[in-house]
């Protein structure tokens, strides 16, 4: 979840950088661009994410993972109180907390992966609706103030 609160942190900078810069660009190149030919869109991104079909599957999947874990570390507390000695259950437990570890990062490099690719795949429809319909500039709705088409309905039906 982390990892996806930073990609949307960084489409909001991002978003404000560019309204910044589009802004001094429209004021210095009218001659390039014609105020009238600028058109605008925003996609209210967090809305867009959290509707995801995408986004729900993987979400229900690291909660099967948990939930997994969670069993194992059962299976784990119980192997570890069978054993006779101390010494035993304590060399028993740093075997196990080697694995937990390892069975951590694995599931959270496969989330991470999963994540970013569907970021991508979110990315790619705004990208592809907005040229479609002859959008020239998209900024995350929580950046604008004011103005520009909303498109979220339009790629909320896209991204399901």
């Amino acid at each position: 979840m982390n990892k996806q609160k930073i990609i949307l942190t960084s489409v909001v900078a991002l978003s404000a950088f560019l309204l910044g810069a589009g802004v001094n660009n429209i004021a210095h190149s009218q001659a390039a661009v014609a105020p009238s030919a600028i058109k605008i869109g925003v996609v209210d991104v967090n809305s867009v994410v959290s509707s995801s079909a995408q986004v729900k599957a993987l979400k229900a999947q690291q909660d099967a993972k948990k939930k997994e874990l969670v069993k194992w570390l059962d299976t784990v507390k119980s192997d570890i109180q069978k054993q006779s000695s101390q010494e035993n259950k304590v060399k028993l437990a740093q075997k196990y907390d080697k694995e937990l570890i390892k069975k951590q990062e694995a599931n959270q490099n496969e989330y991470v992966k999963k994540l970013e690719a569907i970021d991508k795949s979110i990315s790619k429809t705004i990208n592809d609706t907005a040229k479609a319909k002859g959008y020239t500039i998209v900024f995350a709705k929580s950046s604008v103030l004011y103005g520009g088409d909303d498109l979220t309905a339009e790629i909320k039906k896209v991204v399901k």
